[in-house]
């Protein structure tokens, strides 16, 4: 990670942590690095979520990037897969989009996805590090070589057909629950779901700037289990704000979680022949019975570090087609380079109606341990980390543990959060060795107060 860029982007307090000034810089840097540096005019796409704050960066990208000579194609409200997809298709030099995803609507963010619809390699983000601590100096374009906007609402439409293309199935008589989270697929989910034939159920779709997530979405998925068991509802699907990843309710109201879906899918993508190499791509924090599942139906695993971006870098090493995490960021190799949350939706839906059964019966085999995770905001994430007594009293939860259980300990790659997470036998367990950890943290005076 850089000094402003973390595992997911550029993201903090809009006009604190990330300013317009940041915006603007960026934009600059871009513009130029990919169009007066390599003596062309750039195109570069952006896109936005629904917070207040993402129209105030889409100019100031767009201010930036038209002074340093490049073109910019703006995509209005969108998902960032939508981003990656367009960018990757349409042959874009690079994609921006503006999102703090599942955060609060006062945070935003800066992603960069690089022309193969990929997040940015790190040596490029570290040039617009530098460019924004004022180490590289770059000139303004003048007269007819400064850039313009394109309004590019055609591509968030043929997205929406990409979508619609993907599936297999009629939908006709099922009945979807949508959740929107308010946030960028609003003006996408309920159109791909209506024209594949499906009785579709949306709440949360009325974004006003200051509601994206709040109460709703993936994050806050028990509005969406009510709302499924109360409507008779056969399944439902929520999306975070910028509608990369997605969770799922079964008919009974139950959270079918992404480690579920690598189950489902990767089981599915085995029977018919699409399972590369018999492996799913999992994370450090996925959940021992979903191992425990993966080994009675005989499909192998990879582990990597927490982050959709390490999940991709493994699949594309080692030609795996699905990996993911818990959180719901599924990627299927085979139609996108970014987890995307529809995408996941249209996987299960394809599932769910080429065997014929419910979403509670294709879940069921997955058994979760419990697991408790907290996260305590800390002064500095190395330091806590790092310091001999946490880790200390990490290592004696682990060696009390032993073989029926384990603790996971890690650094948030986009907030000042120390997150601590145990697996065992019953909650209690769990919480007892979780509390255990943070109870060091804070007595060494680590944590913010």
């Amino acid at each position: 990670m850089g000094k402003y860029f973390g595992t997911d982007g550029f993201r903090g307090e809009a006009n604190r942590d990330l300013t317009f000034e940041h915006a603007i810089q960026i934009g600059r840097f871009l513009g130029w690095y990919y169009g007066a540096a390599q003596g062309k005019k750039a195109k570069v796409l952006i896109g936005k979520d629904t917070r207040r704050s993402s129209y105030m960066f889409e100019y100031a990208l767009c201010t930036g990037l038209m002074a340093s000579g490049a073109d910019a194609y703006i995509m209005h409200v969108t998902t960032t897969p939508s981003v990656a997809y367009i960018t990757r298709v349409d042959d874009f030099d690079c994609g921006i989009m503006i999102s703090a995803s599942h955060n609060p609507f006062y945070d935003n963010g800066i992603k960069l996805i690089n022309a193969q619809g990929e997040k940015m390699d790190e040596e490029t983000i570290l040039k617009v590090e530098d460019y924004i601590d004022g180490k590289i100096q770059i000139p303004v374009a003048e007269k007819g070589d400064i850039g313009r906007t394109v309004d590019y609402v055609e591509g968030r439409n043929r997205y929406i057909g990409h979508l619609i293309s993907m599936s297999k199935f009629s939908f006709k008589d099922v009945k979807v629950g949508l959740d929107c989270a308010n946030g960028a697929s609003w003006q996408i989910a309920k159109s791909v779901f209506d024209a594949l034939g499906a009785k579709t159920y949306v709440i949360n779709n009325s974004p006003d700037g200051l509601n994206i997530n709040t109460d709703c979405g993936s994050t806050h998925i028990e509005g969406l289990q009510k709302f499924v068991v109360d409507n008779g509802l056969d399944i439902g699907f929520a999306f975070d704000g910028d509608a990369d990843r997605c969770l799922t309710v079964d008919e009974k109201g139950n959270v079918v979680t992404g480690d579920h879906t690598l189950y489902i899918c990767g089981l599915y993508m085995k029977e018919i022949g699409e399972l590369a190499n018999n492996k799913v791509v999992t994370t450090v924090m996925s959940n021992f019975g979903l191992y425990k599942a993966l080994d009675k139906v005989g499909i192998g695993y990879e582990k990597t570090a927490v982050g959709d971006k390490y999940v991709y870098e493994n699949m594309v090493e080692n030609g795996h087609r699905i990996g993911g995490e818990q959180s719901g960021h599924t990627i299927f190799t085979k139609y996108e380079t970014t987890g995307d949350g529809l995408v996941t939706s249209l996987k299960l839906m394809e599932v769910m109606l080429a065997r014929g059964k419910k979403m509670s019966e294709l879940a069921a085999p997955v058994v979760f341990y419990p697991q408790v995770l907290k996260n305590i905001r800390v002064k500095s994430k190395p330091e806590a980390q790092n310091d001999p007594d946490v880790q200390a009293a990490v290592a004696k939860v682990a060696e009390e543990l032993g073989d029926d259980g384990r603790i996971l300990v890690r650094e948030s790659g986009t907030e000042p959060v120390i997150r601590v997470m145990v697996e065992a036998g019953s909650d209690e367990i769990c919480e007892k060795y979780v509390d255990r950890v943070i109870d060091v943290i804070k007595a060494k005076g680590h944590a913010v107060q």
